[in-house]
């Protein structure tokens, strides 16, 4: 395992210089990661002829990562996802976040984590990115420390370690936010990407894209993917819920007995996607609303609709709100712990 390569990528709007952290493995494959919301903006694996492929949007510069609305590769929170109205009552207290999503909270507000340069630690084939969100910032309460380390090992293993700690009870729910092409960034299509959930239910939403707090049964619906499916398969159904996101937007309640969690492979280029995670549920995102032109995409890429997938673990949305949710609260000087792997392999089928 080669050192991590470190190299300049550009100044933010502050003037201060945003830095790429590359680890390559023994086999030629790669991460780049940035500082800037200590993001994934590149990742190279082997396809079925061994040929490497770049699998990971990215914003070709550093004001993409600034102020892009799609968080391409971004560590989001303190809370991901969606709170409605931005409010929720702690410990008797109700709080009232910013609202950044129309009259919603997403993704952790305007001064999320993601919109920040973060320190930077390497070692070995690893790199630590530590912030602080300070209290009061966004209307979250206490001061957070936070850390995610990436891991990248010669097997290609992507390891994602979340660990966090508050000087007050707060709510905290942290995820990567990479969009993913088994084909390469650049495809701009899903057609040949099939998808399998270890996942009985889902989290049905309304038309602004906040649970209802039901926890509804896959069987039947657009969102059974217990079996390997075509992801486009979902996009025809003449489904509510479908209508409501546009797409998939939706968490599913993953089993965590399972061995992984999910799984995704590409018939064209063979790569194929397995994730395991100890959080209870993962948002599957189709990037209904991807628009970037190709000024804006890395490599000079335009990213359209439904051109990738996200794979985001985390809590449920809005789990704050619903009791029969997993409680996302983080009580004082109580540590914070979650880890994600994505491996990927060749399948051997065309």
């Amino acid at each position: 395992m080669k050192q991590v390569q470190i190299s300049e990528f550009e100044p933010t709007s502050s003037g201060h210089m945003a830095h790429f952290y590359r680890i390559e493995n023994a086999s030629g494959a790669s991460v780049t990661l940035c500082d800037y919301g200590a993001s994934i903006v590149s990742l190279l694996v082997p396809d079925r002829q061994k040929l490497l492929r770049d699998v990971v949007l990215g914003y070709a510069h550093v004001k993409g990562y600034e102020t892009g609305g799609e968080y391409f590769g971004e560590t989001v929170g303190r809370c991901c996802n969606r709170i409605c109205h931005g409010r929720f009552v702690l410990n008797g207290q109700q709080i009232q976040l910013n609202c950044n999503d129309e009259k919603h909270h997403l993704h952790g507000g305007y001064r999320s984590l993601s919109r920040r340069i973060w320190q930077a630690e390497c070692g070995g084939n690893s790199v630590a990115f530590t912030t602080e969100s300070p209290d009061g910032e966004e209307h979250y309460p206490g001061n957070l420390q936070v850390t995610v380390t990436y891991t990248f090992d010669d097997t290609n293993t992507l390891t994602i370690a979340y660990d966090a700690v508050c000087d007050k009870d707060t709510i905290c729910s942290l995820t990567n936010h990479s969009y993913f092409n088994l084909d390469g960034h650049q495809s701009g299509t899903l057609a040949h990407h099939m998808l399998k959930l270890f996942a009985d239910s889902y989290i049905p939403i309304d038309q602004t894209s906040i649970p209802s707090g039901e926890i509804a049964s896959v069987a039947g619906t657009p969102f059974d993917f217990r079996a390997y499916k075509p992801i486009p398969t979902a996009f025809q159904e003449d489904c509510v819920q479908i209508q409501n996101a546009a797409g998939l937007d939706h968490s599913f309640v993953v089993r965590s007995d399972a061995p992984i969690q999910a799984e995704a492979y590409s018939t064209e280029s063979g790569i194929r996607l397995t994730c395991k995670t100890t959080q209870p549920a993962i948002h599957v995102y189709t990037a209904n609303f991807v628009e970037t032109p190709a000024n804006l995409g890395k490599d000079g890429c335009a990213y359209g609709k439904r051109s990738a997938f996200c794979l985001e673990t985390q809590n449920f949305p809005d789990s704050i709100n619903h009791p029969n949710f997993p409680s996302p609260i983080l009580r004082a000087n109580t540590p914070y712990r979650q880890e994600t792997q994505f491996h990927f392999s060749q399948k051997s089928e065309a």
